[in-house]
């Protein structure tokens, strides 16, 4: 069994015993989850501990998406809510880069593929992702690479 896997049971358990209802809320919610990528497909399988930390991201990224919405619509209790739930998922997951390690991160690619315009979107988003899986939401790396390609053309 994954070892993230086991330790997000084990967190559940305790926080059953302690009675924390969002953190117990968002462990299984999170646990679900997994189980639900473990059956999809066409056979049932066990989950890596880097699959688990991908469902993981996409649980907490979930969260912050639904934190904003509620925010946006007047709803502070519920944004509040999964603001807690989202917390509980961050504990989970590596640390996430700087402003200023991203932007490092993506002018060495830029510098190393000698890449120029916009064009080069695509080869540079390959070679910065595998660099920063887990630690940077897609969305924010793709706005560095195109603030600094539009700004070096």
């Amino acid at each position: 069994m994954a070892e993230l896997k086991e330790r997000l049971r084990t967190d559940l358990t305790a926080a059953m015993r302690a009675r924390d209802q969002v953190r117990t809320r968002t462990l299984r919610s999170a646990l679900t989850a997994i189980t639900n990528e473990e059956v999809s497909g066409h056979s049932a399988r066990e989950l890596s501990d880097d699959e688990v930390m991908k469902v993981l991201t996409r649980e907490a990224k979930k969260r912050r998406e639904a934190a904003e919405a509620f925010g946006a619509a007047g709803r502070g209790e519920q944004a509040a809510a999964e603001q807690a739930e989202g917390e509980v998922l961050a504990g989970y997951l590596p640390a996430q880069l700087s402003d200023d390690d991203l932007s490092d991160l993506v002018a060495a690619a830029i510098a190393a593929a000698g890449a120029s315009g916009m064009s080069a979107m695509g080869p540079v988003m390959k070679a910065v992702t595998p660099q920063v899986a887990g630690r940077a939401e897609g969305s924010r790396v793709a706005a560095e690479v195109r603030k600094q390609l539009s700004a070096g053309s």
